[in-house]
């Protein structure tokens, strides 16, 4: 009996040994969470055993544990990394159509080839969908599914308004019209441009130019005459213009009365432009035209959009109010209602789990919620590696959001270091290795006792 006692001594210190030597090599193990060796005694029972002379029949390993305590976090610069603090699990699907549902604590997450998050073994992260304004639609583990990130955003849309709101100054010096040069800033006043979008989501250049014209003045009154230009090409008003107030000063412009505010271009073309109308206090008056408009598709002399899918690309420019102070040029309002296609230019994961995605365009859109999990009976799962699958004894999954009740919080950035403490370890080392040796030596003893029995005569 001694013998079954020495040699059930040595197989649970084997155990032991080898839960510890398993702890210490995932010291560095992402997510892994450490385990221990729970013995029981053993003893054989009969109806015609006396209990108070028992010794017992040796030991067992009743269990090797999961210890499912707070890993340490390590921050990382990868989003994607990410980290519970905690009762919950991440949920994995080893693919896009597969039922079967993993569960993990390593958050080391990464896009494919085809942006879909996944781990390292590429099993899918599984998130709940949610509604435009980011809260979730549903947290039924049914309705989880991969999270994949969309290259772009939006559809391109082609600019046709541009507004302009600016302070032309009252004190700036006068400049012969004719000499116009956009490549020459001794030959205008003052200069702004806007980045305007075809059809294509492309992006050009627009740029408004502003003369204070000689003689643009009558009775107090003067006005400035403003060149457009789209990506250093001239484009033309659609009504021709004049400047100069009339005779009477009543601040009603008068294309019949002045000289034409237009110049001739490098290519020996004439250019319109617009003329901004002022009284002596420096109010606005009008703009004349008071819209400006003019086609920037597919237009002889103006084709400067050349990539637009379209054929042509009328945009109206409205100067809104401007105003002329005796103070520095200055730009108020500049806005266009064109929009180009997004692309990718940041993932954003919540301490929500909520994952937001945004693009160079400015956009900015709530894509799906990390799904979160957790059972009544963690150490009943099934250990696969760095996953873990339902069982019976853990019972089922139960599904929510990060922040709520026990599932704990994500840190996006982050990821839980193994909870494994390396020194208690080799102290529990030394310990399982002494009881495997004493348990070795007890099974030598009765080895040494049994021949000294038989050496009996």
């Amino acid at each position: 009996m001694s013998f079954n006692i020495a040699l059930s001594g040595i197989s649970a210190a084997q155990t032991d040994l080898d839960a510890t030597a398993n702890n210490i090599s995932n010291v560095s193990t992402v997510g892994f969470k450490e385990s221990r060796a729970e013995f029981d005694s053993v003893y054989a029972n009969s109806l015609f055993s006396n209990s108070a002379t028992k010794v017992g029949d040796g030991a067992a390993v009743s269990a090797v544990a999961q210890q499912f305590h707070q890993g340490s976090l390590k921050f990382t610069d990868n989003p994607l990394d990410l980290a519970i603090t905690g009762s919950g699990f991440f949920a994995t699907s080893p693919g896009l159509e597969d039922n079967n549902t993993n569960y993990t604590r390593s958050g080391t997450f990464k896009l494919n080839s085809e942006n879909y998050i996944v781990d390292n073994s590429g099993n899918y992260l599984q998130a709940f969908p949610v509604n435009p304004d980011g809260s979730s639609s549903s947290l039924s583990l049914a309705t989880t599914q991969p999270i994949k990130i969309p290259e772009t955003a939006g559809t391109p849309v082609k600019t046709d308004a541009v507004s302009i709101g600016l302070n032309l100054p009252a004190g700036d010096e006068e400049k012969p019209l004719a000499d116009f040069d956009p490549s020459n800033p001794d030959t205008y006043n003052n200069a702004t441009s806007v980045t305007i979008y075809d059809s294509l989501g492309e992006p050009h250049i627009l740029n408004t130019y502003y003369v204070k014209p000689e003689n643009g003045s009558a009775d107090g009154t003067n006005q400035w005459v403003s060149f457009v230009t789209v990506d250093n090409k001239p484009v033309d008003s659609t009504e021709a213009a004049n400047y100069f107030q009339d005779a009477n000063g009543d601040g009603a412009f008068d294309d019949a009365i002045g000289s034409p505010a237009s110049y001739t271009g490098s290519d020996g073309e004439v250019h319109n432009g617009v003329v901004l109308n002022f009284d002596e206090n420096g109010e606005y008056i009008n703009t004349s035209p008071e819209v400006l408009t003019f086609e920037s598709l597919g237009t002889d002399g103006a084709d400067v959009l050349s990539a637009g899918a379209d054929g042509t690309q009328a945009i109206t420019i409205d100067f809104e109010e401007p105003t002329q102070f005796a103070s520095a040029f200055q730009v108020t309002g500049l806005e266009q209602n064109g929009l180009t296609v997004g692309r990718l230019t940041g993932i954003e994961i919540g301490s929500d789990g909520l994952v937001q995605v945004s693009y160079s365009n400015g956009t900015s859109d709530p894509l799906a919620r990390v799904a979160m999990v957790r059972f009544r009976n963690e150490q009943g799962l099934s250990q696969t590696g760095s996953n873990w699958t339902e069982s019976q004894s853990s019972g089922g999954p139960l599904t929510g959001e990060a922040g709520s009740g026990t599932f704990g919080n994500i840190s996006s950035g982050a990821l839980e270091q193994s909870n494994v403490d390396l020194t208690t370890e080799l102290v529990d080392l030394i310990s399982a290795q002494r009881n495997f040796q004493a348990n070795s030596r007890s099974l030598e003893i009765n080895s040494s006792l049994q021949e000294t029995i038989l050496q009996i005569r």
